[in-house]
This record gives C-alpha cells, structure tokens and sequence, in this order.
C-alpha cells in the first residue's frame, strides 16, 4: 500500500513545473525494478524551486491606475461692467390679528368693530347701505363708520338718540318709517354733515329737532306734528330741499319761508286756517317768481283757498285744495 502512494506522489510531482527530472525511460519506472529504498525524496526542497519574492518585482503595489477625477466646469465670469440683479429676501411681515366681537359692550350685538360685523349679522349690509327692514328692532344698532344710507323701516323702535347716529359723517339717508318713534332728541340729525333725505312717516312724533341745512327730502307724513313742536324757520337755510312731506300731521299754518329750490309741498289733513300774501309770495317784490313748486296740496285743511288769491301770484300752479 505504501508502495502505491509513493508511486502516486511521484506522479503528482512530476506533473509540476519545479518537479526535478526524470528519466524519460519508461523502464525506470518498473515497479519490479523500481527500487523505493535507493531514492530519498526531499520534499521540503520543492518549495524553493519558485521564489516568491519574485512577484514583488513583476507586479508592484500602487501601480493601477486611479480612477479619474471628477472636475468641476470653471465658475461663469461676469464681465466688470454688466449689473447682475439680486433678488433680496422676502421681508418677516407680522400675522395678522383677527378680528373680535364683543357681545357683551353696549348695542344690540356690541360696539361697532370698524369692520360692521355686528350689526351685519342681523341686518343686510352692502357697500355702504345697511338694510335693517322688518327685524324686530327696539334701538338703533351701532352701524359701520361707513355707512350712507341706514334702512329700519317696520321696526319697534320708541326713539332715536343723540348717539345713534353719531361720528357718522358719510351718512345720507335714513329711513325709520313705519315704526313707533315719538322722541326725537334735539341732537340727533344736526351734526350729520352730509345728511340729505330723512324718512319718518307713520310714526307718532309730536316734534322735529333741528336739522342740517343739507336737507333735500324730508318725510314726516302721518305722524302728530304740531306746529308747536318746529323750530321756527326750520327750512330756511336748506337752499337744497326739494321735497318736504308734512301731510297728516296737526300742523296749523305753513311753516315760512319756504327756501326757493323747493319743488313739492304736502300738506293736506293738518289745520291750516289761513294764508297770506307772503307764505309762497314776497308782498315787497311783486316781481318774485317761484318758479320751481310746482306741486302744492292743501286739501283737508279748514282753509279755503279761494279767499286767498294774492298768495299764489308769484306760483306756476295754484295749489291743490278745498275747504275743510
């Protein structure tokens, strides 16, 4: 068995490049010949056959090649005399503050916050005409600054105060009929600068505060007027009236002067018992014309309008009337 494995070895060695030489005769390898004693086999030799260290100067450490780098494109160059425009950062701005609502201050839902929320919870507002018809309203509600034209018509409301209305300076129009107002404080319309059309028909006022003189319609129809309760030449200085509606109230003369512009006067169903010659006429003029009222009723009223002719001399038309 021995004897195999020493054949095998020596076959093996053979087939390698640092085995030693054999004889090429083929006779030397008879195994009845082959005398296994006679050959000493060194096998630590074989491995001296190659030198290592060789490898070292066929192939040295660090000489592959890298791998390329990567080169950045060269940086644009900006010519001296071109501007390059920088867009500077957005400014910090603060967040807006929301809007509150104080239900529990004074006014029907607080006071006013500039923005006319309150008040246009209940009521109708658009562009600068609040529409407040019909609500069931007690007292005016604080309206937004910019407020012209105010409509409470078919309310509750028992009067109107000094404040109602105040600092409202782009205020027109105001229209409270058809409500239950009897109180009107004297300061209530006076200080509206731009005030021009007031409505309080079918109410139960007894008498009108001082108005602005840039009245152009006024309507205090079916109410309990008295002539008592007007300021004396309440429309003199209103060089823009036109309309004025005084029917169905107690009134007993016509209120004089009368400014010129004025267009329309109603006064049937009051207690007017007379007239003269200076009520639409002036007695030391008798050149006066009042060209523009045209429309004049005083039926209903215990005057006869027959008695007075030289009153309605200076009139395009004589005013609409019959005895009480």
């Amino acid at each position: 068995m021995a004897l195999h494995v020493a054949i095998m070895a020596v076959a093996l060695l053979g087939s390698c490049s640092g085995a030693p030489p054999v004889d090429s005769d083929p006779a030397a390898y008879d195994l009845e010949n082959f005398d296994v004693d006679s050959v000493t086999w060194d096998l630590n030799s074989y491995g001296e056959i190659y030198e290592y260290d060789d490898l070292d100067e066929e192939i040295e450490v660090g000489t592959l090649a890298p791998p390329p780098a990567v080169t950045q494109p060269p940086p644009p160059v900006v010519p001296e005399s071109s501007t390059q425009e920088v867009t500077p950062p957005p400014r910090p701005t603060n967040p807006p503050v929301p809007p509150t609502l104080d239900f529990l201050g004074p006014g029907l839902f607080g006071p006013d916050t500039g923005l006319g929320m309150p008040t246009c919870l209940l009521c109708v507002c658009i562009g600068g005409s609040v529409y407040c018809d019909d609500a069931d309203l007690t007292q005016i509600p604080p309206l937004p600054k910019e407020t012209t034209h105010f409509y409470a018509r078919f309310n509750k409301l028992t009067e109107v105060k000094s404040k109602d209305f105040l600092n409202l300076n782009q205020l027109k129009r105001i229209d409270l009929t058809g409500n239950q107002i009897s109180v009107l404080d004297e300061d209530a319309f006076r200080p509206l600068p731009q005030l021009q059309d007031l409505l309080l028909a079918d109410n139960i006022i007894q008498a009108l505060p001082e108005l602005p003189a840039t009245m152009r319609h006024i309507d205090v129809r079916n109410n309990r007027l008295r002539s008592a309760g007007m300021q004396r030449e309440a429309f003199k200085e209103m060089k823009d009236l036109q309309f004025l509606y005084l029917s169905d109230n107690q009134l007993d003369y016509v209120p004089v002067p009368l400014p010129d512009g004025l267009r329309v006067l109603h006064m049937q169903n009051n207690n007017v018992q007379s007239l003269n010659q200076d009520t639409f006429c002036n007695s030391h003029d008798m050149s006066y014309l009042r060209k523009a009222l045209e429309d004049i009723r005083l039926d209903g009223n215990p005057v006869d309008i027959n008695r007075y002719a030289q009153a309605y001399v200076c009139l395009p038309r004589i005013p609409v009337g019959t005895p009480y």
